[in-house]
């Protein structure tokens, strides 16, 4: 059968686009992002709609499942601070897995210096991000460059080959809102292919769900509703690691992990105050980590 996702854009792409596009417009310094340019890849109509206060909440409390939109914006700033810190540090490449309507080589162009960009999508979400960049006279950067592919049917190596990807430089790949989506034969393979393919002290950033989430076991705040929300999207995840055993997944792959973040993590780094107390929640079925190759 067909997947939606080989002829349409992703709805998950779309929706996280609308919950950073919505974060950017808000006044709340807890809950607003830096991706201004998100908002501008909105129809005009939803944009105008998100600039009213109490259109925000309610897209935060309705459309969105419990926690998802503090996830999104959380995992935003997150893997913002991970690619400047690359810029910093200058390495050779950033790879964007499953990129969607990502924004961070337009938003850091100015900091790139010599770094290159891959980003890597199904073809039918790579080129509605493409068409939406020409509609609003948003230049690609030079930096930049597309890769097509559906990682469950095409060969990874093949496609970063064709590229023009160089192998063994120190590179920054980011797997943000991806790896649950993938086939456990898909995750192995993208894995072993990024350590095959990175120099030394290249970093992995990626988020996953516990294993416990496709068991629908309903541990997690927001749990239930996340998982009805993906399945009505005919987007289903298919990944996850237990609860306890990032570091035996990390080790298998010849990778030393740097930092993990988990949901009372984020909430006490993003959401909140000076007192201590807690802002916004966020949707439990999600970790956040980086990596490095050893």
């Amino acid at each position: 059968m067909k997947r939606r996702i080989e002829s349409t854009t992703s709805r998950t792409a779309e929706m996280t686009c609308l919950s950073r596009a919505c974060s950017a417009l808000e006044t709340n310094h807890y809950y607003k992002s830096n991706d201004l340019i998100a908002p501008l890849l909105l129809p005009s109509g939803i944009k105008l709609f998100l600039r009213i206060s109490l259109a925000r909440k309610l897209f935060a409390r309705m459309a969105a499942p419990k926690g998802i939109y503090e996830y999104v914006i959380a995992r935003t700033k997150y893997i913002d601070a991970v690619f400047k810190r690359a810029l910093a540090k200058k390495f050779d490449q950033i790879m964007i897995f499953g990129a969607g309507f990502d924004t961070r080589a337009l938003r850091f162009q100015d900091s790139m210096g010599n770094t290159r960009v891959f980003e890597l999508d199904a073809p039918a979400t790579q080129h509605a991000k493409a068409i939406q960049y020409q509609k609003r006279h948003l230049p690609i950067p030079t930096c930049l460059t597309f890769i097509a592919i559906d990682f469950d049917k095409e060969s990874l190596p093949v496609k970063l080959d064709e590229a023009g990807f160089r192998v063994h430089q120190k590179t920054l790949f980011i797997l943000e809102g991806i790896v649950m989506y993938l086939q456990p034969k898909s995750v192995e393979a993208t894995f072993q292919t990024i350590m095959d393919y990175a120099g030394k002290g290249s970093w992995i950033v990626f988020d996953y769900i516990y294993a416990s989430v496709l068991r629908k076991e309903g541990s997690y705040y927001g749990e239930r509703r996340i998982v009805q929300t993906v399945f009505n999207a005919d987007e289903q995840w298919h990944f996850g690691i237990e609860n306890g055993e990032i570091k035996q997944f990390l080790a298998k792959f010849k990778m030393l992990l740097i930092d993990h973040k988990e949901t009372k993590d984020l909430e006490q780094e993003y959401f909140s105050d000076r007192n201590g107390k807690i802002i916004g929640r966020v949707n439990g079925t999600h970790c956040l980590v980086t990596s490095e190759k050893i």
